[in-house]
């Protein structure tokens, strides 16, 4: 069956700028091939530019091989692999980002899979270009360095194309998991009615991981946790799970809904200090690996006290949330990884707690207490569970599908993008003064010692 991106008729061309990297090689040609071997995106051109002196047979060989890692094959492949070109070009010159737009067929579709700095430059360049009515710009996050700088990337953005036409990429909204929230929250009487602050006593949104730095020194280290994964995928899930229902899945009605809890969304009582934490990890064995400590990796800064764990609670005003802590969390080289989003309600009378659970992220966990089995006298706790299913694609898959179809329903809105850096900035400059103490833990540990099963604050 068709995509929305084939009924328009006629070709457009997705140009990769950036092609040479690691994310195109690694994610984005992986999910382009499940996409078109899916049969939901037809008559595109690709055309990858990079300025690494690749040829075309390079980059033919490269995308030949990363849509057969994808398991990708058939006709709409094999259109692709006849067509696709390679043009070498500096994309921060205007001349050069002229003759790439001249060598497109149909819309262009600009993705920019570069460095931020790049990003802006080669946008820029592209200020005194008369573009085709229909350009999409695709960009990755992080989108600025911050709130002023986010603010700033809109008014240049809004000078090229209009806000339906940009796609802020935030592939945790491409996890088939991640939109299962919205079905799982809105389609089952039973659970969004306890969904407030009468009986949600606090929610955890956790990405624990086992991995390392994995060869990612260049951008993590002038990122670190909380703009790598809190200040963009775990806000994001946030909003998900706490958003009122949209009149639609449009994308005005679910991107204002979306917008609308994050800009109500506050560090816990304005206090950057006690609603914080970071760490970082040092030498040890994780996942049966040897890893030595964050701070002697290959190209990274010690002294700029990265984090590689990081915490942060905050609250919502509005009437559902009003008075409940949402802990937001993340890690790197912890031995109990986890990833899940858990409620965790309040306790009924003289009988344990229970909660719901998103988890491992691909599993729903409902903790129920019962009478029995032993004696019925007696409450013991079970678990329900349900799995989600993987999806048809892949979360680059779903992102790229939303980019061709036109559709920005899954791509982060400007104002949002800017209310994500609102939201984090205080325990920026908290951290960077030094009011919030670099802690440490082992790689392969369940991370300094307090904070596995540390308590939320009270109001």
């Amino acid at each position: 069956m068709p995509g929305l991106a084939d009924s328009a008729g006629g070709r457009q061309t997705l140009l990769i700028l950036g092609a040479s990297g690691d994310l195109t090689a690694r994610l984005l040609l992986p999910g382009l091939g499940s996409l078109l071997a899916s049969g939901l995106a037809r008559n595109l051109v690709l055309i990858g530019s990079g300025s690494d002196g690749w040829g075309q047979q390079r980059w033919h060989d490269q995308v030949t091989a990363s849509f057969a890692e994808a398991g990708a094959s058939g006709a709409a492949i094999d259109d692709v692999l006849a067509s696709t070109r390679y043009i070498a070009s500096d994309v921060t010159k205007a001349e050069d980002m002229k003759s790439l737009l001249d060598a497109c067929e149909g819309p262009p579709i600009l993705y920019f899979a570069l460095p931020p700095a790049i990003a802006v430059r080669s946008c820029e360049a592209l200020t005194g270009i008369d573009l085709p009515k229909a350009t999409r710009l695709v960009l990755e996050k992080p989108f600025g360095t911050g709130g002023d700088s986010a603010a700033a990337l809109n008014e240049l953005l809004l000078k090229l194309v209009d806000e339906h036409q940009i796609h802020r990429v935030d592939h945790f909204l491409g996890f088939s998991t991640v939109l299962n929230i919205i079905g799982l929250r809105f389609a089952n009487r039973v659970l969004e009615p306890v969904l407030t602050s009468e009986h949600v006593e606090s929610v955890d949104i956790i990405w624990d991981e086992d991995l390392g730095l994995e060869s990612r020194a260049r951008y993590y280290d002038g990122a670190g946790a909380m703009v790598d994964m809190i200040q963009s995928h775990l806000l994001q899930v946030l909003a998900l799970l706490t958003m009122e229902a949209p009149a639609s899945m449009t994308a005005r009605d679910f991107r204002d809904d979306t917008s609308q809890i994050l800009r109500a969304t506050r560090l816990w009582d304005d206090d950057p200090v006690e609603s914080s934490r970071r760490a970082r990890y040092t030498a040890g064995n994780c996942g049966g690996r040897d890893l030595p400590a964050y701070a002697d990796e290959e190209g990274i800064d010690p002294s700029r006290e990265t984090e590689t764990l990081a915490e942060i609670v905050v609250g919502i005003e509005s009437w559902r949330w009003q008075g409940v802590p949402f802990r937001l969390r993340s890690g790197k080289a912890l031995g109990s990884p986890r990833k899940e989003a858990v409620f965790n309600f309040h306790p009924s009378p003289h009988v344990p707690k229970g909660l719901i659970g998103v988890d491992r992220p691909d599993r729903l966990r409902l903790d129920m207490n019962v009478t029995g089995p032993g004696d019925p006298m007696g409450i013991d706790p079970v678990t329900l569970e349900a799995g989600f299913g993987k999806g048809d694609l892949p979360e680059y898959g779903e992102v790229l599908k939303g980019v061709l179809d036109d559709d920005p329903t899954l791509s982060v809105r400007g104002d949002t993008a800017v209310d994500c850096w609102r939201i984090i900035e205080p325990v920026d400059n908290a951290w960077r003064n030094g009011e919030v103490p670099l802690e440490e833990y082992a790689a392969g540990s369940k991370g300094p010692l307090g904070w596995a099963s540390s308590d939320f604050p009270s109001e």
